[in-house]
């Protein structure tokens, strides 16, 4: 992703109290050595001076998201800006913006791309109209692998490199970017009634983004891309019959269950999306290595805390949305749920008439065979367990 390889940026292992006395000790030792040494010779220790500690303004980082203010994934953004002003002792600020205060909630590759933000903190499928592959390190085909397989992807797997290629080379983009928090699976979505069989969906004007768009449009729906803030007024004003965003406490905070009482989870339309921590390039690049290593690494220290915020919130929030709301809680269908894969199974040979997509699925394709064998065969069956001690609860 970057100029600067990872190794450069690897920092080292925390000392441990023993360590930094040892250190102290050892420090001290050589100082009162040198003072006698210097002594000595005739030069008064009383001439060393100490260094001049010189007060620092704080790198101001400029950073938008692509969320509403009130949203959950600003408490998320705001997680990751939290660690890296205590991680750079007062060196960085970052200056958290949501969406709209700059630019819009789609915009802010162009505007990080261009030096307008610094930063952003956002989804790739929301610049999937610059290329299709933008989908395909969020929202992609669902190969069998969950969230947190595919992060491992892009870490490990071939995908930050393939990302290098696709923002830099082949759009030319001035910018890096870093992944982080693996989401839960995305429901299915909101509706004014249940839908179990492929004909309810025929016709109905759905949101969603990235290529679930074209997804949903191979199994008859007609799909419209809205930002997040966008989607409950456009529902009211039947611009929507139904749409998905992201969890129950997004949901929960735009006030879905204002416009819809059925909420059908589970889903293979977006089921392994991740954030974009985004940063300009020049401006990534003029930092000194330690700010760099804080911004990069702050990304894998968010993503662990993300996710137990996430697991706390979402799932509070969607008992709430039933038992004080009064929504109903699906499960998508076995019917749509093998839709989707037959739909996928039509559109993957159009994406890779593309090269480039098709050595990013291939790469996928890989890294899953392999790692999901483990993951499946290793895995006990949770909700065996979960129906043991919470009988009743599960309606599979």
């Amino acid at each position: 992703m970057m100029n600067t390889t990872d190794a450069s940026l690897d920092t080292k292992p925390e000392q441990t109290t023993a360590d930094t006395d040892i250190r102290t000790k050892s420090t001290s030792r050589r100082q009162f050595l040198k003072g006698g040494l210097l002594a000595t010779g005739g030069v008064a220790a009383s001439t060393l001076a100490a260094p001049a500690v010189l007060g620092q303004s704080p790198i101001v980082i400029k950073m938008q998201t692509s969320w509403p203010s009130g949203d959950i994934w600003m408490d998320f953004a705001r997680e990751y800006v939290d660690r890296v002003n205590r991680m750079s002792g007062g060196r960085l600020r970052i200056d958290l913006l949501p969406a709209g205060a700059v630019v819009g909630a789609f915009q802010v590759l162009d505007a990080v791309n261009d030096g307008i933000l610094d930063a952003a903190h956002t989804v790739p499928v929301y610049w999937y109209g610059k290329h299709k592959a933008a989908s395909l390190f969020g929202t992609g085909p669902v190969w069998g692998g969950d969230a947190t397989t595919m992060l491992g992807w892009f870490y490990q797997g071939g995908g930050k490199e393939l990302y290098r290629e696709l923002t830099q080379d082949i759009l030319g983009l001035d910018v890096y970017g870093f992944y982080g928090f693996p989401m839960p699976a995305q429901p299915f979505g909101w509706f004014k009634e249940p839908v179990t069989t492929i004909d309810e969906v025929q016709g109905l004007k759905y949101r969603t983004v990235g290529l679930a768009a074209d997804l949903m449009q191979e199994l008859g729906m007609s799909v419209t891309q809205l930002p997040g803030g966008e989607i409950v007024p456009a529902m009211e004003r039947g611009v929507i019959d139904a749409f998905e965003f992201n969890n129950p406490s997004s949901d929960l905070r735009f006030g879905a269950q204002d416009v819809a009482k059925n909420y059908i989870l589970s889903s293979y339309h977006q089921a392994s999306e991740s954030f974009e921590f985004m940063f300009n390039r020049d401006f990534f690049d003029d930092l000194d290595e330690d700010l760099q290593a804080i911004l990069q690494y702050g990304v894998e220290a968010a993503s662990t805390s993300n996710t137990a915020l996430a697991l706390d919130q979402y799932s509070k929030d969607l008992r709430a949305l039933q038992e004080e709301h009064g929504v109903t809680v699906h499960r998508t269908s076995q019917e749509i749920l093998d839709a989707e894969l037959q739909a996928w199974d039509k559109l993957i040979p159009q994406l890779e008439e593309d090269d480039f997509m098709k050595r990013c699925m291939d790469s996928q394709r890989e890294w899953v065979d392999r790692v999901v064998f483990y993951e499946l065969m290793n895995k006990p069956d949770l909700a065996l367990a979960y129906e043991h001690y919470f009988p009743g609860k599960l309606k599979l």
